[in-house]
């Protein structure tokens, strides 16, 4: 891959522009509006496209779906080969997430999400990203799986776990990956990240000379990494 190649990553991608489509009754418990302003989104068409976005993404990347036929439902089992096929169509763009949950009679359980962090890259970047992550809960039954693509493994462990691996040089990851790691390894169970009170804040740093080496500073704070 241009970007990241090698890299640990979450589930994720950039926002398809059908990913806007699906209408505000199709979201389960959301508030546009109030999505809008918690994720600095321009207005209710993107804060739509961002959840939509990483709803879709995560089904492409790992096979799990956040979506039912009520508020009160999830989907338990993805792994049929008509959910394969669905999942293939999501990947060549050949359907949009709005179709497929119409098709199926589904809406977008958008109040299991909650907005974790948002990062923006230096500016210096040659590629620039606009990051929003989120976290939700593995739905009851269903389990994520390798299904090929842009990854060459799927793993399943816990943040504190994924950051070790990071510190003995195991694997790489960027600093948005590790400090969304940080602070969700500083929550014991699932049920605390979700119910945290977090401020929503966006982080942008900067690069800089420092002691004669480039490095990441972070805003309002000394330098903590050096860029890979």
């Amino acid at each position: 891959m241009a970007f990241a190649a090698g890299m640990t990553v979450f589930p994720g991608g950039s926002v398809d522009p059908r990913d806007s489509e699906l209408p505000e009754s199709a979201f389960a418990g959301a508030d546009l509006d109030a999505w809008s302003s918690l994720l600095g989104a321009s207005g209710k068409s993107l804060a739509a496209a961002l959840i939509c976005a990483a709803v879709r993404e995560t089904f492409e990347e790992s096979g799990v779906l956040l979506a039912g036929i009520d508020s009160d439902d999830v989907i338990a089992d993805t792994s049929g080969e008509d959910w394969e096929a669905d999942r293939l169509a999501l990947l060549d763009r050949s359907l949009s997430l709005a179709a497929l949950l119409t098709r199926r009679g589904l809406i977008l359980r958008a109040d299991l999400l909650r907005p974790w962090a948002h990062w923006i890259t230096p500016e210096v970047e040659k590629r620039r990203y606009d990051t929003r992550f989120f976290v939700a809960a593995m739905p009851d039954g269903q389990r994520t799986r390798h299904v090929g693509g842009e990854a060459d493994r799927v793993v399943w462990q816990r943040p504190a776990d994924a950051l070790a691996a990071a510190d003995r040089g195991e694997v790489g990851i960027l600093p948005p990956t590790a400090s969304a790691l940080a602070t969700l390894s500083a929550h014991a169970t699932v049920a605390d990240v979700l119910a945290a009170d977090r401020t929503f804040e966006t982080v942008q740093p900067k690069l800089s000379i420092v002691d004669g080496q480039l490095q990441f500073v972070m805003p309002g704070t000394e330098p903590v990494a050096e860029p890979g």
